[in-house]
């Protein structure tokens, strides 16, 4: 039988937690964003009054309950706000990502029957005007940065804050209506429908109700003991269940403040001046700042080289066991601390890593030397495992139980179980609502019980009741030979270099693991500026001998790790291509969330693949690209199939024994 649900004591819904902070931390910072290179800050009490006055605009203009809210944009109050009004007003908020083509928001829109759009700017209304023949539902448009719209028909058109004074000016008329809308709201109230990537096919929505955000912001903030003194910078896309989590329903739990950067381009600086005490990335996010700092350090002079790599080995010796309170000698505390003075502390501050308590990642799984090196600096970096449809939170790593190879124990309220054929379940006050109007993929996911299918392969360690995720269920096969296939697992270590920014294995039911390389354009580019080597194209670079040799000492290097690893090792890398282009979501090779997508890379390149086992020495090939503008077009290239050493595994066990 499903675990009865238990009734809230507290506020129902994300508005009513709203009212209560607006009450309880009236004059606390709940919002704040930099613009034109200043901080402007909102309290709860002014947040609560402005998203009542959009609340009221949105009643003048006419929004039912159950209507749905398309919200499109960067990370802004305004946006953030625009959620907390469509809720309020009963309606269901849909946020987009930003950076999906028309088509992408056109199926999003079409399938949940937007009437409205609130948008960031003119970029995204553009992208709605292209396709609104094709969203017969769709009524009106509400924009924030009003540059480049001026000669727009504002007939359907309107400024946010035009639509917010519209709002105080009808709020006699308005308010009952309003306030008995709020009343209706509860725990199985639609909170907010969020879309999955489509890894493998068209986006779900994935529908989320009030108990599903409250009960895991309720848990999680306690897990971690998260503070109203908390500090978080918001600048993943908020369409992401992440960020909805963090910046909305812990943002609501706790009454810490969110902060949102002034762009993309500012974000790192703007990081540094704000100093999150609370701070969540992708693995992508630290294998870059990782990256740069490698690079920095490769320009470095000698004397700052060796003092970084001398304070550096000693970190990773001895940084994870003081961070975790493990004993440490006297003497290597010293030693640590002068490396605090001289090396960690500067380079924290220049991460803006400096005040961080609490750090996560998620979404996939970040290389253990990568993860290794921030613990080393003091930073408390976790693991959590989470999906959108368990309103993220399934296992996260306690203080003092850390490590790099598994995800965590189960959060508080999570159960879990593992099936025969290895694929993780869970149950928890988090399990979403359903897939909208998809009845069969919601059976599929989700049964009778509860119980939800993750699609994931793993295990629980025996004794400390850790998850190890080894991949993707559906990724995870077997060799011809019968040993186990795990692509992911050989992706991490190859992504841990600097040099290399995503990596494709292939390799089920083949004799032979083969992989695709994308190199890292910022980290080779410097490396060809110090050694004088000119190129004219990232495609030019990729294709550079020297590269080409670079990389393949890291394949090299990453068949010897995994030669280690009884049960994977039959999954070395014996031939590989370093790619003429980076894999890109504009031309469906990645997911928004920039997750692989590797039926359609394998139907995509089919003749690279090819050639990769039949032993040409280089394959020609011409691959549509799509440009920034949204234009089609092609590359041409001839590539070369490199062969890779690998460690004969047998050998290598007779060496042992």
């Amino acid at each position: 039988m499903a675990t009865p649900l238990k009734r809230a004591d507290g506020p129902q819904s994300v508005p009513a937690l709203l009212h209560r902070n607006a009450t309880k931390f009236a004059n606390a910072p709940a919002y704040r964003e930099k613009e034109y290179g200043i901080w402007q800050s909102w309290t709860w009490s002014q947040t609560r009054d402005e998203v009542e006055a959009l609340a009221l605009g949105l009643m003048e203009m006419g929004i039912n309950e159950g209507d749905f809210v398309a919200i499109i944009g960067r990370n802004r109050p305004y946006l953030y706000w625009a959620m907390m009004a469509a809720e309020m007003c009963g309606a269901v908020p849909v946020p987009l990502y930003q950076d999906a083509n028309a088509e992408e928001m056109a199926y999003v829109m079409n399938h949940c029957g937007a009437r409205f759009a609130i948008v960031g700017d003119q970029e995204q209304v553009d992208k709605i005007y292209d396709v609104q023949d094709q969203l017969p539902e769709f009524e009106q448009m509400i924009y924030l940065d009003p540059r480049g719209l001026r000669k727009y028909d504002h007939s359907v058109l309107k400024q946010y804050a035009n639509v917010q004074e519209l709002g105080r000016q009808m709020r006699d008329k308005h308010i009952a209506e309003l306030e008995a809308r709020q009343a209706k709201l509860d725990y199985d109230s639609t909170g907010v429908m969020l879309y999955t990537s489509g890894t493998t096919g068209k986006p779900k929505g994935v529908v989320l109700s009030n108990r599903n955000v409250i009960e895991t912001a309720k848990s999680s903030s306690e897990f971690d003991d998260l503070r109203q003194t908390d500090e978080i910078l918001a600048y993943l896309p908020m369409a992401w269940v992440g960020d909805f989590i963090f910046s909305v329903g812990q943002a609501l739990w706790t009454g810490f403040c969110t902060n949102c950067p002034e762009s993309a381009d500012t974000m790192h600086v703007d990081l540094r001046e704000i100093g999150p005490t609370y701070y969540f990335a992708p693995p992508r996010v630290f294998e870059t700042q990782l990256t740069n700092v490698m690079i920095r350090m490769e320009d470095a002079s000698r004397f700052k080289k060796w003092l970084f790599d001398t304070f550096m080995a000693h970190a990773r010796k001895v940084g994870p066991d003081i961070l975790d309170g493990k004993p440490v000698s006297q003497w290597d505390r010293f030693k640590y601390k002068l490396g605090e003075a001289f090396v960690y502390g500067p380079l924290k501050n220049t991460l803006g890593f400096s005040r961080v308590r609490v750090g996560y990642t998620a979404g996939e799984a970040i290389g253990p030397e990568i993860f290794d090196f921030y613990r080393s600096l003091g930073i408390n970096l976790k693991q959590l495992y989470g999906q959108t449809e368990a309103t993220v939170f399934i296992t996260a790593q306690p203080d003092g139980e850390v490590r790099s190879d598994t995800v965590g124990v189960t959060c508080p309220g999570v159960e879990l179980k593992i099936a025969e054929n290895g694929e993780v379940f869970y149950r928890s006050p988090g399990v979403f609502v359903e897939y909208y109007k998809n009845p069969e993929s919601t059976a599929d996911t989700k049964d009778a019980e509860g119980w939800v299918a993750t699609g994931d392969a793993g295990f629980i360690e025996e004794g400390s009741g850790h998850l190890r995720i080894i991949d993707r269920a559906k990724d995870v096969g077997k060799m011809a030979d019968g040993s186990l296939f795990a692509p992911k697992y050989v992706e991490n270590k190859l992504k841990f270099f600097p040099n290399i920014l995503e990596a494709v294995v292939f390799g089920n039911d083949k004799d032979e693991c083969t992989a695709f390389i994308n190199i890292d354009l910022t980290a080779v580019g410097n490396w060809a500026e110090r050694n004088n080597i000119g190129y004219a194209s990232y495609q030019e670079l990729a294709q550079h001998p020297q590269v080409i040799a670079q990389i393949q000492e890291h394949v090299e290097a990453v068949n010897e790790s995994v030669a280690e690893d009884e049960m994977l090792s039959g999954c070395q890398v014996h031939r590989f291509v370093v790619l003429h282009k980076e894999l890109d979501a504009d031309d469906g090779e990645l997911t928004r969330t920039r997750k692989v997508r590797r039926r359609i890379i394998e139907e995509k390149y089919a003749d690279i693949i090819a050639a990769l086992y039949d032993g040409s020495p280089q394959v020609s090939t011409e691959t549509e690209v799509t440009y920034e503008d949204g234009r089609k077009g092609s590359i041409k290239a001839t590539l070369g199939v490199r062969d890779a050493k690998v460690v004969p595994v047998t050998a290598k066990k007779m060496a042992a024994e």
